[in-house]
């Protein structure tokens, strides 16, 4: 009875484990599903599929989000073989993740860069290249007030809009989630990264203005945003900025949680 009360317990504690990360599933513009990199499947799938986000290592955490690891995710960060995903100014774009039912708050947080040439080639892992166009990190007036809870709230989705005079071209999108439950300890912060390919089409001409660089914006020492106790936050004792910059001017409202 005893052993068979502790494998139950183990049992339950490795779920809770798994539960606690995620990966960007799918990407949904105008109706149409661009799948994403699966990480449990497609590795052992010959010839690889076509997927629309860069690929992960795994569905946890970037381990040292101080590399270049921070800026598409532990993976290849190769854009060769990803597709772009056709999107016009105004478009939303609906980020659905496998799951995020943990209690891991913190911020969500989308970024453009405007690719170099192609998207095939362009990285983003330096240059102030990064522009924060969505993000919700922690608003008191929300329910519940934690970005990453929303997305939970909402089924595991995220809803941005493309900036509605944004210049053509071809850009990449990052999206991303915070998690702040154990970054109460110098690196314990957990990024959850992931990089789509976007080609912006129409007659807009707003160019992207300089932003930051991942890697580089993230601070191990940043008591604002990295480095901070969830439960003082919560309990109003300090308050949260998320790291990364503000955003963009010329980005369109956030539509989560309205």
């Amino acid at each position: 009875m005893v052993n068979f009360l502790y494998s139950t317990l183990a049992i339950s504690a490795l779920t809770n484990v798994a539960s606690a990360h995620g990966f960007l599933q799918t990407v949904i513009v105008n109706g149409i599903n661009y799948t994403g990199w699966q990480v449990f499947s497609d590795p052992f799938v010959t010839p690889i599929p076509t997927r629309y986000t860069r690929r992960y290592q795994n569905n946890g955490p970037v381990p040292d989000f101080t590399t270049k690891n921070i800026t598409c995710n532990v993976g290849s960060n190769d854009g060769s073989i990803v597709p772009n995903i056709p999107v016009q100014p105004g478009d939303k774009i609906k980020l659905q993740w496998d799951q995020w039912g943990s209690s891991h708050s913190g911020p969500v947080m989308n970024y453009l860069a405007k690719c170099t040439g192609s998207c095939k080639s362009f990285k983003g892992d330096s240059g102030n290249v990064w522009v924060k166009i969505d993000q919700m990190a922690y608003d008191k007036s929300k329910n519940p007030p934690w970005g990453s809870d929303m997305l939970a709230k909402q089924g595991a989705s995220w809803t941005i809009t493309v900036p509605r005079n944004l210049a053509p071209g071809e850009y990449v999108l990052r999206h991303e989630i915070l998690g702040l439950h154990v970054a109460g300890q110098r690196m314990g912060a957990q990024f959850y990264p992931s990089c789509s390919q976007l080609t912006v089409s129409g007659s807009g001409t707003q160019q992207l203005p300089s932003g930051v660089a991942l890697p580089g914006a993230y601070n191990p020492d940043d008591t604002k945003g990295v480095l901070v106790q969830l439960w003082q936050v919560n309990a109003g004792q300090v308050e949260y900025v998320a790291p990364g910059g503000s955003v963009w001017s010329g980005a369109a409202p956030n539509v989560n949680g309205a």
